[in-house]
């Protein structure tokens, strides 16, 4: 037996509770997992909750992200002692995911531990940082240099928007975090913003072209502040995309990219080759500043999870929250 969060459905309705789960209950893999820690991400929170259609199966462990130590393996690239990592691929979604003691996997959806990352550095990360550094891939990819001006991040104060922070300010690039949380202020030029914006500037519905500013943004929220962005992103400037806190929704018009060139650059983290994942936790491991990661992060035990779900999507939760998933 080993505890992890259990989300079922059935007559009853939606619910998810810490449970204690029998082994034998995991799903086929063919690599058993130890989890020493996980994490809670947007997408966990919706799962949790049931606000959003992300649980495709049931009943479902969630967690898209864990880290932890093989227990038993027949693929051939990995072997009992080893440290893993995983993000992604369908896990907390599909297949039963990294918020419990225990995971059953298939190996070719894990990575080794990138080296000088202990599981808990690799769960301040999670899906939330690695989404960020492959935000920060595409805009270089597209040509965006510090020289060329500011870059946006909106959702500033949640994990992505925060860890985005972290590694344009260190790459040299001059950031505008954008949050609608005012009491963030301090938090977001700590991390290396050169300027806070307050989200409502973007809120409001705009015009299909506004006054050119950005070089390029990170954008998590979707909605009408994406489309406000798009219009006020520089000639040949690049958007990247990888989030809908703010709505599914997207109002906007062709104008940007038909009169200023602009670029939006979709970014998925879900299923990414291997080669890019190697990528994206190299440059983590190069770029990331640990220090202010770890300033950024905190811990909570498994039983801490489901509120914390709530919080989460009510916008009050800061940074990154690593789930200890053995207390």
């Amino acid at each position: 037996m080993f505890n992890g969060i259990f989300i079922e459905k059935d007559d009853a309705g939606y619910r998810a509770s810490r449970q204690s789960i029998d082994e034998a209950a995991l799903p086929e893999g063919d690599v058993l997992v130890a989890v020493d820690y996980s994490t809670i991400n947007y997408k966990d929170a919706l799962a949790i909750t049931g606000v959003g259609p992300v649980v495709r199966r049931f009943p479902m462990v969630p967690g898209i992200d864990l880290a932890g130590t093989v227990l038993a393996s027949s693929h051939a690239h990995y072997r009992a002692g080893d440290a893993v990592l995983l993000n992604g691929f369908g896990v907390g979604e599909q297949h039963w995911g990294g918020l419990a003691q225990k995971a059953q996997l298939k190996g070719d959806w894990l990575l080794p531990l990138p080296s000088g990352f202990s599981a808990w550095q690799a769960m301040a990360i999670g899906t939330a940082g690695y989404t960020a550094m492959l935000c920060v891939l595409a805009l270089e990819r597209h040509g965006v240099t510090p020289d060329k001006g500011e870059i946006v991040v909106t959702g500033a104060g949640g994990g992505v928007g925060g860890i985005a922070i972290l590694l344009l300010a260190r790459l040299g690039y001059r950031v505008v975090a954008v949050s609608g949380r005012s009491t963030l202020h301090d938090y977001l030029l700590g991390l290396g913003a050169a300027e806070v914006m307050d989200r409502t500037l973007l809120a409001a519905p705009g015009k299909p072209l506004g006054k050119e500013r950005w070089a390029g943004a990170v954008d998590v929220v979707g909605g009408t502040v994406l489309a406000n962005v798009c219009a006020t992103t520089c000639y040949g400037g690049v958007v990247t995309a990888c989030g809908l806190a703010g709505g599914m929704n997207w109002p906007a018009t062709v104008a940007p990219f038909i009169l200023r060139g602009v670029t939006l650059a979709g970014v998925d983290s879900v299923y990414v080759p291997a080669a890019v994942r190697q990528q994206a936790w190299q440059r983590l491991a190069q770029d990331l500043d640990r220090e202010k990661l770890q300033a950024m992060s905190r811990e909570i035990a498994l039983s801490e999870v489901i509120p914390l779900a709530e919080a989460l999507l009510a916008g009050s939760v800061q940074g990154r929250v690593v789930v200890d998933v053995n207390r």
